[in-house]
């Protein structure tokens, strides 16, 4: 086996487990420790594992909640180059979800421009946003969370099970292989769910750093949403691994 293919099975093996130990990885690919832990060491040179007593483990494994000055300044790049995709998925006459997060701001930017198009959203500084122009805006109702501007709670999701939209772009704080999209709250993880119920078409916009990593509340799994829009900075080996549940459209 090659020493790409190798470290591929070792982040696919990471992905699926969340820690994985030395001792394992010599059984699973029949090599020495000494070629694990080189392997190791170039993994977490590349940022994709932390090194462990013993092992690796992905890094930064529970994802919490941010205020929204954090997540705006957060790969800020990626996020618009994961908008620019985005709103290439938009026909006049649509119906449309902007879902609360930083990386929906960057796509509500890219289409306030239009005129024929309605967006639901359920984020504040999305409506903000759009209010002067032509974009007719339908607010979701409910608590607002402090810090971030989120809308959730029952009256929003009494609301979204009144409405069918053609397309949501859904926010989250993690994507695993196993354990599916996750948020770090219940609330938001409920919300969202009713989201995709009313959603013709799901799309997840989500940054790489985002991948193998996990939050507190499973939203749904992997292969509920009709693809994942990332940027280019996502590891090949990655996509592969995901690719096996639903479709990627990603930057170049």
């Amino acid at each position: 086996m090659t020493p790409v293919l190798r470290k591929k099975r070792i982040l696919e093996e990471l992905a699926r487990k969340g820690k994985i130990e030395i001792i394992d990885l010599v059984n699973l690919l029949d090599v020495s420790a000494m070629t694990i832990r080189r392997d190791l060491d170039e993994l977490e040179n590349q940022k994709k594992l932390i090194r462990t007593h013993g092992g690796a483990a992905i890094p930064e494994a529970i994802i919490a909640e941010q205020s929204y000055l954090q997540k705006i300044s957060e790969a800020h790049p990626q996020k618009v180059e994961i908008a620019e995709i985005a709103v290439k998925l938009v026909k006049d006459g649509m119906k449309v979800f902007l879902d609360s997060g930083t990386t929906n701001f960057e796509i509500a930017k890219r289409l306030k421009g239009k005129e024929n198009l309605t967006i639901v959203t359920n984020d504040i500084k999305i409506a903000a946003e759009l209010m002067d122009s032509k974009v007719e805006v339908i607010m979701l109702g409910g608590k607002i969370q402090n810090g971030v501007g989120a809308v959730f709670g029952t009256y929003a999701e009494n609301m979204l099970k009144e409405i069918h939209v053609d397309i949501l772009f859904l926010g989250a704080h993690a994507v695993h292989s196993t354990l599916g999209i996750t948020s770090a709250t219940l609330e938001k993880a409920s919300i969202k769910r009713e989201m995709i119920n009313s959603s013709e078409a799901v799309y997840l916009v989500v940054d790489a750093l985002k991948f193998g990593k996990k939050a507190f509340a499973k939203i749904a799994s992997i292969d509920s949403v009709t693809a994942i829009i990332t940027d280019q900075t996502l590891p090949i080996e990655v996509e592969e691994l995901y690719s096996e549940m639903t479709s990627f459209i990603k930057g170049v």
